[in-house]
């Protein structure tokens, strides 16, 4: 690339960075760095796409509409009012963080045309790049976006892109009158965040994202506090209700953590009465998930239907222009990251490399000639020739598979740094003749997909179980050299694919694939960032559905002893499910861990001591 090239970047670089500052009306101290990967504001830091050297016109619009979206977020955007109308749920957070995007872009673009020229220019590129127009059905579009799009028609009044239309339309007037209504009062509310924000969580109370009595108890709480102002009689029995109110919230919201025998059997027996009055209607309460009966059959782990369930290939769930922009995308990031998680790759390949025990079989009738016992043919020709073959290390007799959580809380530097670290691991071990399997799962839609539209129709039955589509990917098998499956890495960091976890049957399907490969050893390591969670699972089943099942799952694996399970927690505590299990608190960590428990499971003392526990445990068992 040519020197002007390079000056050309830099340039745009610091006209982006100093427009960005104008435009927060933020001082010197904001700081700017272009990174690969999505762009992003953590308090005085803010993170934007690198550039590339040619900057074409379309990717200057996207770059330019990404810093004018986190300098209005700057500018019109309070943490502090932000956390105290967040919700709890992971899904709900999502939504309520992506209309606030919403808020904070229609306000910077009432007044500047060039930035809603961005704006629109970024949306639109994001659109295309999710695929929106080859979405079929409502549920393909995740939730979060469909909101967010629908608000920003509410309060901008301009259409959505071209490529959301058709998907789009399916959303408009099925959400509810309620739902409507806090759209409108949001466009009404932009100027005062406080103000949009509770009518943001009134959107979510009546899509049943958030507990609608949270949203009531503060406003009553907030009344409490005006009648106080005015009369102290007034102010000491509001104190009075909102005490009782109080109690009531924390019996329906915390089943399990309530404090008395007798205050659980009146909320229980209030629960099955409503259960049988109304037939379990409104999904996602707490109280549902005390309706059903604790007994054997009833709380074992069981899915609804598998019918639309799907274990997919990577190169099928996108076309092969899109395939390769991500893999592109992802091979700029591993440029960053290259030099440190080689370092490692490498140190590990020299440790395998030094065990091998290079020992040869001779006198054999076929193989490799053996040059030095030619001698002997020369003196005596009638001794035949003499052929050896090296015997095979011991390590080289196995396969490793490296299952990924695809979850939506993975989203951004996690999901990309995992691919990254799969990437390099998986050429590294292949360098050592160790075979490698990548796979990921997640669900294919948001709150339960087509299974749940399923239960529905039949009437909602009870216990009905997993309650939604499960979506295994295989990115490597096996047996495909990574040369070919490397695109396919790319499909990590495509944004509509993450969504719900259910860790348990994923850990099944990985384990029953080892299961039948040849290798005497297998191992089997996890990456997530989160305990299961499945909204529409849990909104109808106990509270530890999920966690249940995934304990009985890695219980049954590490007793049977025939592979071996390490789990890697991003900032989640998987000690407490895992015997073998290490927690790293930042995503940068993780390609280091994923070396150093690897080496430490190729190491020979390590490798006969689980070999002889695996002995003693099969002996046990027979």
């Amino acid at each position: 690339m040519s020197k002007q090239d390079l000056t050309r970047q830099e340039e745009f670089k610091r006209a982006t960075a100093g427009v960005l500052r104008a435009l927060a009306h933020a001082t010197p101290e904001v700081q700017v760095a272009f990174q690969p990967g999505p762009s992003g504001v953590s308090g005085k830091r803010v993170r934007l796409p690198l550039p590339t050297r040619a900057l074409p016109p379309a990717e200057v619009a996207r770059l330019r509409g990404a810093a004018d979206a986190a300098a209005l977020r700057l500018r019109h955007h309070s943490d502090a009012v932000h956390a105290a109308r967040l919700p709890q749920r992971r899904e709900a957070k999502e939504v309520f963080d992506a209309l606030e995007d919403v808020r904070v872009e229609a306000l910077g673009s009432r007044h500047m045309p060039g930035v809603a020229a961005n704006l629109r220019a970024r949306l639109a590129e994001q659109c295309e790049a999710e695929g929106y127009d080859r979405m079929t059905r409502k549920d393909q579009l995740p939730l979060p976006a469909a909101l967010s799009l629908l608000a920003r028609e509410r309060i901008s009044g301009e259409p959505a892109p071209e490529a959301a239309q058709r998907v789009l339309d399916l959303w408009r007037g099925t959400i509810g009158e309620k739902a409507e209504a806090a759209l409108s009062e949001m466009a009404s509310a932009t100027e005062d965040q406080d103000a949009y924000a509770r009518a943001a969580r009134r959107l979510l109370a009546a899509l049943d994202l958030a507990e609608a009595e949270l949203e009531s108890e503060a406003e009553q709480q907030e009344d409490g506090e005006e009648q106080g102002e005015q009369s102290a009689m007034q102010d000491q029995s509001g104190e009075g209700e909102a005490q009782a109110q109080d109690q009531e919230s924390m019996l329906g919201a915390q089943p399990e953590a309530m404090q008395g025998e007798a205050a659980e059997e009146e909320v229980q027996e209030a629960e099955e009465e409503g259960a049988a009055a109304e037939g379990d209607d409104k999904p996602g309460g707490p109280q549902q998930r005390r309706e059903v009966p604790q007994t054997a059959d009833i709380s074992r782990y069981h899915p609804f239907t598998s019918a639309f369930d799907e274990v997919v290939e990577a190169e099928d769930l996108c076309d092969p222009e899109e395939l390769t922009r991500l893999r592109q995308q992802l091979d700029q990031q591993l440029s960053h990251l290259q030099g440190v998680v080689s370092k490692l790759a490498n140190r590990l390949q020299r440790r395998l490399l030094a065990q091998q025990q290079r020992a040869w079989e001779f006198d054999l009738e076929e193989g490799l000639l053996d040059v030095a016992r030619l001698a002997r043919v020369v003196a005596n020709p009638m001794h035949s020739l003499s052929y050896k073959r090296e015997r095979e290390a011991d390590f080289r007799d196995t396969v490793v598979t490296l299952l990924i959580d695809n979850s939506g809380s993975m989203r951004g530097r996690p999901i990309t740094v995992a691919a990254m670290c799969s990437d390099i691991l998986a050429r590294t071990l292949e360098r050592c003749s160790v075979k490698v399997e990548i796979l990921g799962f997640t669900t294919r839609a948001w709150k339960g997909g087509q299974s749940r539209e399923k239960w529905v129709q039949e009437g909602k039955p009870r216990n009905p179980g997993r309650l939604n589509d499960l979506r295994h990917v295989i990115y490597k098998a096996a047996d495909a050299p990574w040369r070919r499956a490397r695109k396919n890495l790319g499909l990590m960091l495509r944004e509509g694919l993450l969504k719900e976890n259910i860790d348990g049957e994923a850990l099944e399907w990985a384990y029953r694939r080892l299961l039948v490969r040849p290798e005497r050893r297998r191992i089997l390591m996890v990456i997530s960032d989160g305990a299961p969670v499945d909204d529409s699972t849990l909104s109808v089943n106990p509270g530890n559905y999920l966690e249940r099942h995934l304990r009985k799952v890695i219980a049954d694996i590490e007793g049977r002893g025939d592979v071996e399970l390490i789990a890697i927690g991003i900032g989640h505590d998987v000690t407490r499910y895992y015997r073998r299990a290490v927690t790293i608190v930042d995503a940068e960590e993780l390609g280091g861990t994923m070396m150093k428990k690897l080496a430490e499971l190729f190491d020979e003392d390590a490798s006969e001591a689980w070999h002889r526990a695996a002995a003693e445990r099969a002996a046990l068992v027979a």
